[in-house]
């Protein structure tokens, strides 16, 4: 059997413990380093075994053979940069940057070392992500048409402690609507022009705490995408998708496509569609298929680790990483300027 590829993990906070957990879950991997200048992280590599160093420059030459980089998205440039420079393939979580020239850095080193960067876009490894993105190829719905998506939760008091989350750079556009447009992108293709309005009005942060966006896709199709941190509710992928157990999980959906033969809800599969064409007057039908299961943190371990090996190219590279952060900054641009903005990688 391939021995498995041995990972530092760069930040032990929320995710980063995540990401320790799926590579303790892993048949590819194993946990090489803990790199967090924190005590406790500290602390916790020496209760795993592991050995610890407060920055990537402690890190023993030879120790890890690749890094997931789990630091706040203001570090990211600088630490990726830093695997780069090293010489590890690095699994950046996302977004790649806080800001589109810090993800072009990003990309352009990785490119000029010849070294795997992947994104931590998780979402696409989901089988449930799979799919659906099977069922949309194989014309479940028809033409895509209409998309339409939220997510709308209440984080805790508790969370924004860290100054760094009520800062530029850690709002839910970077840290939870990252995912959603990845998510899309990767169903329904690219994103050619955004428009969006964003408050910070309940918690006078110095980010967003709600934004609503709209989306004009390359392929013709329109969408919409409704995001909050600061509303009590069910409608969110967190909270349906049953990915992390952290969130307990609800019966609700958080995303709708619709096309010219009928509409999907996400996660759950559900298909809306008529028995043959559409007729507003006839019974519409409905059907689910069986969920299929798998940890996608898990599944996104092992693949960066066959991409490492040279088996696989990662399935999140880091110019659709890039992309996905093109069209989070045309987000941000647009509800600054109150205008439509079009995404450039």
């Amino acid at each position: 059997m391939t021995a498995r590829v041995a990972l530092a993990v760069v930040g032990a906070g929320l995710i980063g413990r995540r990401h320790i957990a799926a590579i303790a879950a892993s048949a590819r991997a194993r946990l090489a380093a803990v790199v967090d200048p924190l005590p406790e992280a500290q602390a916790l590599a020496a209760g795993l075994g592991v050995p610890w160093a407060a920055a990537l420059e402690g890190l023993g030459e030879g120790v890890a053979e690749a890094a997931i980089l789990a630091t706040p998205t203001a570090l990211h440039v600088e630490g990726a940069l830093a695997c780069i420079a090293r010489g590890l393939p690095v699994l950046v979580e996302k977004p790649l940057a806080a800001d589109l020239a810090g993800a072009r850095a990003v990309v352009a080193a990785a490119e000029a070392a010849g070294l795997v960067l992947a994104v931590g876009h998780h979402r696409r490894h989901n089988p449930l992500v799979a799919a659906a993105k099977a069922a949309l190829a194989a014309g479940a719905i028809g033409r895509p048409v209409s998309a339409a998506g939220m997510f709308w939760i209440a984080k805790p008091d508790g969370y924004f402690e860290a100054a760094w989350r009520r800062a530029p750079g850690a709002g839910p556009v970077l840290t939870n609507l990252a995912h959603d447009i990845d998510l899309l992108r990767h169903l329904l293709g690219e994103i050619a022009e955004v428009q969006a309005i964003a408050s910070n009005a309940l918690r006078g942060h110095a980010v967003e705490d709600t934004a609503v966006v709209l989306l004009r896709f390359a392929s013709g199709a329109l969408g919409t995408f409704n995001l909050s941190d600061a509303i009590p509710a069910p409608w969110s992928w967190e909270l349906t998708a049953g990915e992390n157990p952290a969130y307990p999980r609800t019966d609700a959906f958080c995303c709708l496509i619709g096309g010219s033969a009928g509409a999907l809800e996400l996660p759950s599969g559900r298909l809306w569609h008529y028995a043959g064409r559409p007729d507003w007057w006839a019974p519409i039908l409905t059907r689910t298929d069986p969920r299929p299961a798998g940890d996608p943190l898990v599944r996104q371990i092992d693949q960066f680790a066959a991409a490492v090996r040279g088996e696989a190219p990662p399935l999140v590279p880091g110019h659709e990483g890039l992309r996905t952060m093109a069209v989070l900054e045309a987000v941000l641009a647009s509800a600054g300027a109150r205008r439509p903005v079009c995404p450039e990688a």
